[in-house]
């Protein structure tokens, strides 16, 4: 089934554990959520399992609380025999301002990979 590109893949809301020492959100703690997010869009386009082999770009534009509703939007940006590049915007919904803020941004590269670990190709048609 496709992802549609103006429904959020995943959808969460950090916790209090999430923090750093800053009192914001851990970078780690959304580039994790970033690559679930990309994960599921790119195994579903692969037809099957998949593996992040790089973080091609990422910028962090405002910081995240914890309150805040964080959604993960995925778009595919190219495909290759084996590997498949996905955009991943992310974007804060916060208590008490009416639009939803781009938090992060980022491209993530995955493998298609088989039973053993070993890239595949990607089905034609997928």
């Amino acid at each position: 089934m496709p992802i549609k590109k103006d429904e959020p893949v995943i959808r969460t809301s950090p916790r209090p554990s999430d923090l750093n020492m800053s009192g914001n959100i851990f970078g780690g703690w959304i580039l994790s959520q970033m690559d679930v997010a990309g994960g599921i869009t790119a195994a579903r386009r692969a037809g099957g399992r998949v593996a992040t082999v790089a973080v091609e770009a990422m910028s962090f534009h405002k910081p995240i609380f914890v309150g805040d509703l964080i959604s993960c939007y995925t778009e595919i940006t190219r495909q290759g025999r084996t590997s498949i590049s996905i955009k991943i915007d992310v974007v804060a919904n916060r208590m008490g301002v009416e639009e939803d803020i781009k938090v992060t941004e980022g491209t993530f590269i995955f493998v298609a990979i088989d039973e053993n670990s070993r890239p595949r190709e990607i089905p034609t048609g997928q």
